[in-house]
């Protein structure tokens, strides 16, 4: 992945400078009661029994149950859909194959995926003709043998295969076919397979894709007459994530917000690990139970808590790593005013502080310039290193980006980073309990405040891309479209001065066509820094140019 949320967590550890403090505090009956709550709370989460509580499944909705649970028995206000603590939210993970699609081909049913299968650009459309591969005729089903165009750009490395089927069939379309079968009669492994994510834009005529055995079967005599019944049909591909949210209403005029995102990988279905091994359940044991424990316990505190001038507002958001979709869901559908949140505090990865250096990151320094007089002196049992931008690989970004201030807790980058051994057994509970006693503080330091100026910050540094330049945005990565949108501009970068906007959609950068955000990147990682090129993007209907250089 050239550009993804693993290697801005990655890239956090050089974030912060290490040294050597003393702990020695000791822990009251109180503090001990808090740490069997984390430590019961954590073990619960990252049970096997959740299955790595991956948006949309099972495990998750065991989850979030278990939120909604823990957060009616502290007594919090639902601040969810229909009087409930749960904010449903759709994802859009592309296009799927519906079971209406079939290819039969002289009353042999081919079996859908092992035989045959229809192209990302396919449209919906029912054939049936007697048709020949040999020949071409306007209103009948077409043939196109990928074996040429496969031995002709076997030396081509920008060679696209599907792009070049896509404008194949285009030119079969425009001259009159009905449909197109594609195969390879060649030696030349294709490696195509249906792809839902593909953004290529769709064409207006069924092509499917009939493979090796099949074609052997079937095709294999370009004179044969063919009876062929096709039916192709795709459809959205969606699955529901939730938010658990939960209110203390002391009603005052301001309110603070305290998240965690408490989704995980599953089984490393949605391929944003870092592990190469058999499938295995990632519990997620510090990414990302150990924060979202933290919120269970902070909201308990908070309820009973004297301090009454704020409201405070307890999220645990899902989707978190599909690329924050939970938090932005929230922050476009908030069931509180965002014009009366005071600010943001996230809690990603706050489950293993280090018995030695005691290293604690605080993002978001730069969110407020009221941090500086707010924030608690490190304590003896932590080393805190402040970064000061409001950006970054979690859920305080989404509010960031809607001008709030925000700070970001993160206790470090570990071996066990999106693994299945990220498990229980490896979490620091006193350590957590310290960070813990550093947010309360927070809290109880902006309990008298007026409401916090917001400042915007830098874009952080990408050291590890394999990219050395950017436009300075921030994308919109629960986007679905053609394209990548920018959600947000990067003061003083490239991006702001050539006069992009927050809501532009980039199509082009120089001569590659860009559709996602993986490609986009691919593309940024062909230029280096002073070379000038072209930027395509469309503005609601209205495409714009820009120079650029870099």
């Amino acid at each position: 992945m050239s550009f993804n949320f693993q290697l801005m967590k990655n890239i956090l550890i050089f974030l912060f400078l290490i040294s050597q403090t003393a702990i020695g505090q000791r822990l009251t009956k109180s503090d001990k009661v808090i740490i069997d709550n984390l430590k019961a709370e954590i073990t619960y989460l990252a049970s096997d029994k959740l299955e790595g509580r991956r948006t949309g499944t099972p495990g998750e909705k065991l989850a979030y149950e278990y939120l909604s649970d823990q957060f009616g028995k502290t007594g919090l206000v639902p601040k969810g859909d229909n009087n409930s603590f749960i904010q449903a939210f759709e994802i859009n993970e592309g296009k799927e194959i519906l079971p209406t699609t079939h290819l039969i081909i002289n009353g042999d049913s081919l079996q859908g995926g092992k035989d045959f299968f229809p192209f990302i650009f396919s449209s919906k459309g029912v054939i049936k003709a007697d048709a020949s591969p040999a020949f071409q005729e306007k209103g009948m089903p077409w043939f196109f043998d990928i074996k040429e165009s496969l031995e002709k750009n076997k030396n081509n490395p920008h060679f696209d295969l599907v792009d070049a089927i896509r404008e194949k069939v285009l030119n079969f379309e425009k001259k009159g076919a009905s449909a197109c079968i594609v195969f390879n009669s060649g030696k030349m492994e294709d490696d195509l397979k249906f792809d839902g994510k593909s953004k290529i834009s769709a064409i207006n005529i069924p092509v499917v894709f009939v493979t090796k055995d099949a074609t052997r079967k079937y095709l294999s005599d370009p004179s044969a007459n063919l009876n062929i019944d096709i039916q192709t049909e795709l459809g959205d591909k969606k699955r529901t994530g939730h938010n658990v949210i939960g209110y203390i209403d002391n009603g005052a005029s301001h309110t603070i917000i305290v998240g965690a995102h408490y989704d995980h990988l599953g089984y490393g279905e949605d391929h944003n690990t870092l592990w190469t091994g058999k499938p295995e359940i990632f519990n997620g044991a510090d990414d990302n139970a150990s924060g979202t424990a933290l919120v269970l316990e902070l909201a308990k505190i908070m309820k009973k808590s004297k301090l009454k001038k704020n409201n405070y507002l307890f999220t645990c958001f899902s989707g978190e790593e599909l690329g924050l979709l939970g938090s932005k869901y929230f922050t476009e559908n908030p069931t509180i005013s965002l014009e009366a949140v005071d600010y943001m505090i996230n809690c990603d990865m706050v489950g293993r502080l280090n018995d030695s250096t005691h290293a604690l990151t605080i993002g978001g320094y730069g969110t407020s310039p009221e941090w500086g007089k707010i924030l608690p002196e490190p304590s003896k049992a932590l080393n805190v290193r402040f970064d000061s931008s409001g950006v970054g690989p979690s859920d305080q970004t989404s509010f960031y980006l809607k001008n709030i201030p925000v700070l970001f807790f993160f206790t470090g980058i570990h071996a066990d980073y999106h693994k299945p051994t990220d498990d229980v057994d490896k979490i620091n509970f006193e350590g957590e309990f310290r960070v813990l006693l550093y947010i309360e503080n927070i809290l109880k330091q902006t309990n008298n405040n007026e409401k916090l100026a917001f400042s915007k910050t830098r874009e952080p540094k990408m050291e590890g891309a394999n990219f050395t330049v950017s436009l300075g945005f921030m994308p919109d990565y629960s986007y679905s479209g053609v394209g990548v949108r920018a959600d947000g501009i990067i003061d003083g970068k490239i991006a702001q001065k050539i006069g992009m906007q927050a809501g532009d959609i980039i199509i082009q950068l120089g001569d590659f066509k860009v559709t996602d955000i993986y490609n986009y990147m691919d593309a940024l990682s062909k230029f280096k820094k002073g070379d000038a090129t072209k930027l395509t993007v469309m503005r609601g209907k209205e495409q714009k140019n820009f120079d650029v250089v870099f």
